[in-house]
This record gives C-alpha cells, structure tokens and sequence, in this order.
C-alpha cells in the first residue's frame, strides 16, 4: 500500500499554489491548445518545431495541474499556536553569536522554502535546530561537513516574514 504524504503549508502557501492552479487551467491551458492548433494548421507534423514545443509545453502544464491538485488535497494547514515557541509558521529573529548578524525568517514546510524570500524549510538544520525553542535559547547548529555555529533566539512571532 502507497503511503499518503502529508503537505504541510502555510494558508499563504495554499493560497498560492491555488492562484498558479487557477492561472493553469485558466490560462496557460488555453494558450497552448492554442498554440497546438496553430502548430497544426502548418502541415506536417514529423520536422514541425513548434508543434514539437507546444506538446512538451502541454505535457509540463498537465503534470503541474497533476502534483498542485495532489498537494492541495492531501494538504494540512498550519494553525499557528500563541505558544511563545518556535514551530512550523513562526516567525523567528535569531543571532549568530559568532559575527553578531541577526536575521529573521519564517519557518515553513519544504515545498514552501524559499531562502531568498527568507522561508527556510523545518527540514533544514537551523529548522530542525530550532524547532520548540522559546526566545532567549542559545543553540549550536550542525551542518554539512561536520561544522557548528552557534545561534540566539531573539523573538518569535506569528507574523510573515
């Protein structure tokens, strides 16, 4: 028997993929039967790179529409809790006491992870790391190639990062 894997997401995370879900049934869909179409119209379809483009853009779209509505139905919101503890879709200001930097992030489930967007996945070593800590809380870090940092927990809110 396959195991049912559970998404854990965030509401803004479902809300999200539910946008990209509409914007490829609505949109894109339409735009590449359209494209197929026209791909079509030209003739012969052995040596037509268009039409070649267009299937292989289809069969991306198809498989999209596939895994969001697979994630979205067997999805969990995160309910955030007013415990003053981190936990998946908290908030969190920390220092590395190392170098004195601070920064802040929310922690998120992996399909949310977006560093860049200061996301970081629950999975991750500062995640995991942090994971039901309370503020004030100094942490070493374990990550790859055996090396540690050390960390302080300065805030931990319900608000997005």
């Amino acid at each position: 028997m396959a195991v049912k894997r559970v998404y854990e997401l965030t509401q803004d995370g479902v809300d999200k993929l539910r946008d990209e879900l509409n914007d490829l049934i609505d949109n894109k869909r339409p735009q590449n039967l359209e494209m197929l179409k026209e791909a079509r119209a030209q003739g012969d379809l052995s040596e037509n790179a268009d039409y070649d483009a267009a299937r292989n853009e289809q069969g991306r779209i198809e498989a999209r529409i596939i895994e969001i509505e697979n994630i979205l139905k067997n999805a969990k919101v995160i309910k955030l809790s007013d415990k003053d503890i981190v936990e998946i879709g908290k908030t969190v200001k920390i220092k590395y006491l190392e170098t004195k930097l601070e920064t802040e992030f929310q922690l998120v489930g992996t399909l949310e992870a977006n560093p860049v967007q200061k996301r970081i996945s629950v999975e991750s070593p500062i995640g995991k790391a942090l994971m039901g800590h309370e503020k004030g809380d100094k942490l070493v870090v374990k990550i790859a190639g055996n090396k540690f940092f050390n960390i302080e927990i300065l805030e931990i809110t319900n608000e997005v990062a």
